[in-house]
């Protein structure tokens, strides 16, 4: 189980993050959602060690992670909100390195390596270097490279930023089964809908706080919407979406 307790963020007094807490269990797919802003992804980069917490502690299996900050990122497959790759580097070579990061065997990251890009339709351009890939070829990149390790903690930043409809439904069936086989999937994305269809529960953050944490079937009745979408307008607006549109027609047609 994957626990956080407390994790606060400040920078030069300025809360980003606010003693943000919740559980992970195993066969989970957690879906961790906020407007721009509200934290999600600083929390993400505290969670896996990128970041320092200003307070607060993240715990795996019962152990704090610093205790084995190395052993825990073992078992991680992350996907950041920015595809970070090295643009000389091809596809292929990219992959190739992060599976001798994590210490694969060669004969191992050569045949996931394959199976992953024919999968994704790359093996044609795993020699291409990277700066030339599009923005959903580096995502594919991404997640193939999350997946290299066969992690149990899955997190997932805006994954299905940039895939065409064919991949994002791929990947949404892989988050399925994959937590079925019992592993941990924290899911950020701005795509509600999809994380209405994935995930078991949700997490909305909102000015760095917790605006709300439960399954989205309890959600729907005690707020009485019947979508995720009203649930996170409700929660999170401060001002009238259809007003801020309608002024935009005026100035428009000035």
């Amino acid at each position: 189980m994957l626990e956080v307790r407390g994790l606060t963020k400040r920078y030069a007094g300025v809360l980003a993050v606010d003693h943000v807490s919740f559980q992970l269990a195993p066969g989970e797919i957690l879906g961790y959602v906020g407007p721009n802003g509200a934290g999600k992804s600083t929390t993400v980069k505290m969670i896996i060690g990128l970041l320092d917490p200003s307070e607060g502690a993240v715990f795996y299996r019962g152990h704090s992670v610093l205790d084995d900050l190395p052993g825990f990122q073992s078992e991680i497959g992350y996907v950041p909100e920015e595809p970070y790759l090295y643009p000389y580097l091809s596809g292929y070579e990219y992959l190739e390195l992060t599976g001798r990061l994590r210490g694969m065997s060669a004969p191992d990251i050569a045949s996931k390596i394959e199976e992953f890009l024919r999968l994704f339709s790359l093996w044609d351009d795993r020699h291409t270097p990277v700066a030339s890939y599009s923005k959903g070829m580096r995502q594919k990149i991404l997640l193939s490279a999350a997946l290299l390790g066969n992690p149990q903690l899955l997190i997932l930043d805006e994954p299905l930023s940039g895939l065409d409809v064919g991949a994002m439904l791929v990947v949404r069936e892989l988050m399925q089964g994959l937590a079925e086989q019992g592993r941990m999937i924290l899911y950020s994305s701005h795509v509600l809908e999809v994380v209405e269809k994935v995930c078991s529960r949700v997490l909305i953050l909102n000015k760095g706080r917790v605006a709300a944490h439960d399954s989205i079937q309890h959600l729907r009745e005690t707020t009485h919407h019947s979508s995720l979408e009203a649930i996170f307008s409700e929660l999170t607006r401060e001002s009238d979406p259809r007003a801020i549109a309608g002024r935009f027609l005026e100035v428009m047609g000035s």
